[in-house]
């Protein structure tokens, strides 16, 4: 996997290549060690390179994979525009996540940048 690393007050960021797709939970283990390989646990993802499925909760792919990042201790914004989605259920999600702050749902990859701790 290849990264563009930025780096904002509190390290270096990870941005997964824009023409990468994730497809399962294997591809964000990948990632996440490849991105400790760089020296960092800070990864910036775009919404297209979410798998197919991921925004809706009943798959239960978001929340196995975004487990994980927390387990390992890892961070991750995810850039993208999610002010189209219907579900309650998932702007609840969305919401609590970007309170805890582990995750991130973010607009920008300048506000990822800046959010991202």
């Amino acid at each position: 996997m290849e990264f563009i690393l930025h780096t904002n007050a509190t390290g270096s960021i990870a941005e997964l290549q824009s023409n990468i797709a994730l497809t399962d939970v294997q591809d964000f283990l990948d990632m996440m060690a490849n991105a400790n390989y760089q020296g960092t646990n800070k990864m910036v993802i775009h919404q297209h390179q979410l798998p197919i499925g991921f925004f809706e909760l009943k798959t239960k792919i978001a929340g196995e994979i975004l487990q994980k990042f927390s387990t390992y201790n890892q961070r991750l914004a995810i850039v993208g525009d999610f002010s189209e989605i219907e579900s309650k259920s998932l702007r609840d999600f969305i919401r609590e996540s970007n309170r805890i702050g582990r995750i991130l749902f973010v607009a920008s990859l300048d506000e990822a940048l800046l959010r991202i701790q």
